[in-house]
């Protein structure tokens, strides 16, 4: 007769509900190193009987656990912290089992209160231990002989005082705890924790065409970007982002405004990676050697600048992969290889690759040893173009497997696409992501988008970098709204997210020319040619970028997305929100002007003793962009902003 009994049915405890952790742990949740992680779950048995609850934790699939004790919080809650000490893939987990010495011991208590005979109480309570000693023997002799002195004292015939305190002993349960049976443990699903740097959370990035950087009409050097250092490091960034540097394909090269026809002196788009020269580990001649680039890293690392790549997993025609693995590609009807194409625009000049091919193996290998290759020259960002075109296991793959030899490298996910894409390549591991900030603009917008990421469960594993303009997207509110949008933009990225960057000279001289109209393409697009920028220029928004990136720095509350908080304000012109650093301790609110073209007032609500901060009724806030003082009284305040001064950025008490 088939009784279709269970595994184990001895098996009593049941977890459930462990956190943090979203879609039942399919994914890693994301942390920075040190961060405090607060572990929660469920753990019940049927009865009386007590529970002993430990949570596990390892840096290192590899490594041994290690175990501590989860504390009752009441209703069957129990809670640990857990200090995340290095950057890696963690894993957790709870276990938890009836132990029946942890329950004697309880009723032991009790009886001992009531004045009851305790003489066979302390016969079962050394029967408990013993095959605990016995266990304990092969690897700690030394616990296993404390316990066996433990139970022989139960058994002897002293006064039932002294054995109540033997038995109620602290190291005697240690050790019965640790030496348990536990065969019918009940063991929670493993949690993973994918824990990065702290660049992960907070940096500040641009985005710079070394090309672009040598003299008027000459074709710019890794050298010349080393004499740029200096200015990018006193506006405060610290992430130096080149799209491509590696050598461009002749074969349909782009002319100027993306020209079908180029003219001989044209230089070409970067992101037809590959010639004769090499592909996607060499370098464009142009730029110069492997020996300049260390020079320009190393002179960014000095400035407190780390290089970023591009990585662009796409080839030209003249790119040695497609002679030597033609595998790698589509090929079309005709033998020849399948170019890009968002019909009815064609790309001639690029090839992607087939992630369908047979060879996927060799093909995944190889774009793994290019990220490699970088960073053993000492990279450890990159920006990767288009990820949600090329396979989702592909990523999945890959990213672990760099950062099991190299734990620190971040990547920044540039997916413009459908929300569940874009999400899904940050829960493969994409440590940043570009997102929809470029196209929200006023104040609903904002709030329901920032809503959104910035909350439970999209911030577990969503980490936004707020880019206001890229060398593809100049969004309409640039081309219309002068330099007062560049400033609502550029404050609202700074301050609305710890992660945000910009395509350099175009924000920071204010360049809004379209390519025509209705494009969000710039005119003379510095894709398709050199431009030589007046880095100088007297409207620069350099002053502003320096203010607020110093802000960022000395201001914690500016550091993390997980605090932001809107609120009302009598105007839908004005947008209020504020962040807070974790201790409570720094407090930020923003009042920005989202019209680019009028001065508006507005009352903003508020209540800072929601936020954690008691302030007495008058207190004082600073404007840190123009450094005014002001006293404000009870939970309102009425600003008045101009289109050339959109926001105060006031930190309060």
């Amino acid at each position: 007769m088939d009784d279709h009994f269970p595994s184990e049915g001895r098996r009593r405890v049941v977890i459930e509900n462990l956190q943090p952790r979203f879609e039942d742990g399919a994914f890693p949740i994301k942390r920075i190193v040190h961060d405090p992680v607060t572990v929660t779950v469920d753990i019940f048995t049927d009865g009386h009987d007590h529970i002993v609850s430990l949570l596990r934790y390892r840096a290192d699939e590899k490594q041994p656990w290690t175990e501590k004790p989860l504390e009752p919080q009441g209703n069957d809650i129990w809670r640990a912290d857990l200090n995340i000490s290095k950057i890696g893939l963690w894993q957790f987990c709870a276990i938890a089992w009836v132990d029946h010495f942890v329950t004697w011991r309880y009723d032991l208590t009790k009886r001992a209160a009531a004045g009851q005979d305790l003489a066979i109480e302390f016969q079962i309570g050394a029967n408990l231990i013993a095959p605990i000693a016995e266990r304990a023997k092969a690897k700690h002799p030394e616990d296993a002989q404390f316990l066996a002195d433990q139970l022989l004292r139960l058994r002897s015939d002293r006064p039932q005082h002294e054995r109540t305190e033997i038995a109620l002993g602290g190291h005697l349960e240690q050790l019965m705890i640790k030496h348990a049976d536990r065969t019918l443990a009940t063991q929670s699903k493993v949690q993973e924790i994918l824990v990065d740097r702290p660049k992960a959370r907070f940096s500040t990035w641009y985005e710079l065409f070394p090309r672009s950087c040598g003299e008027p009409g000459k074709h710019g050097t890794f050298r010349d970007v080393i004499a740029k250092l200096p200015g990018i490091a006193e506006m405060g960034f610290d992430v130096l982002y080149f799209p491509p540097i590696h050598p461009i394909g002749d074969s349909f090269r782009k002319g100027k405004n993306n020209a079908p026809n180029a003219q001989p002196d044209d230089v070409g788009s970067p992101w037809a990676i590959g010639n004769h020269d090499g592909g996607h580990d060499g370098l464009h001649s142009q730029l110069g050697t492997l020996e300049d680039f260390q020079a320009l890293r190393i002179a960014a690392e000095k400035h407190g600048i780390e290089l970023a790549l591009d990585l662009a997993y796409q080839c030209a025609p003249e790119h040695p992969y497609v002679k030597e693995h033609p595998e790698w590609f589509k090929l079309r009807p005709d033998g020849t290889i399948q170019y890009a194409e968002n019909p009815p625009k064609k790309y001639q000049d690029i090839y992607p690759f087939d992630f369908e091919t047979p060879a996927w193996q060799s093909l995944w290998r190889e774009l793994k040893r290019v990220v490699d290759y970088w960073v053993a020259q000492g990279i450890k960002i990159f920006r990767v173009d288009n990820p949600h075109t090329k396979a989702f296991p592909f990523w999945e793959w890959m990213i672990p497997e760099v950062k099991k030899a190299a734990p620190d490298v971040l990547f920044l996910s540039e997916a413009f696409t459908r929300p569940r894409v874009r999400y899904r390549l940050a829960k493969l591991g994409f440590s940043q992501s570009y997102t929809y900030f470029t196209w929200r603009t006023n104040k609903a917008e904002l709030t329901d988008y920032f809503g959104e990421i910035a909350r439970p469960p999209v911030n577990q594993f969503f980490r936004p970098n707020l880019w206001p303009n890229t060398p593809d997207i100049l969004h309409a509110s640039l081309q219309h709204g002068g330099r007062p949008a560049f400033l609502i933009r550029l404050i609202l990225a700074a301050t609305l997210g710890a992660n945000y960057g910009m395509y350099g000279p175009a924000f920071e001289l204010c360049d809004g020319e379209p390519r025509e109209p209705n494009s969000e393409e710039y005119l003379d697009s510095e894709k398709y040619q050199l431009k030589n920028w007046t880095w100088d220029h007297a409207d620069s928004l350099r002053p502003l970028i320096t203010t607020l990136n110093r802000v960022r720095r000395e201001h914690a509350a500016l550091q993390h997305d997980e605090t932001l908080s809107f609120h009302p304000t009598s105007n839908d012109a004005v947008l209020a929100y504020s962040k807070h650093s974790h201790d409570g301790r720094d407090l930020i609110l923003v009042v920005i002007n989202l019209d680019p073209f009028h001065p508006h007032e507005a009352t903003v609500e508020w209540n800072p003793a929601l936020l954690g901060r008691h302030l007495p009724m008058d207190y004082e806030v600073r404007d840190l962009l123009s450094g005014a003082n002001q006293i404000w009284h009870g939970h309102s305040a009425t600003v008045v902003l101009s289109p050339e001064h959109p926001a105060q950025v006031f930190h309060v008490g």
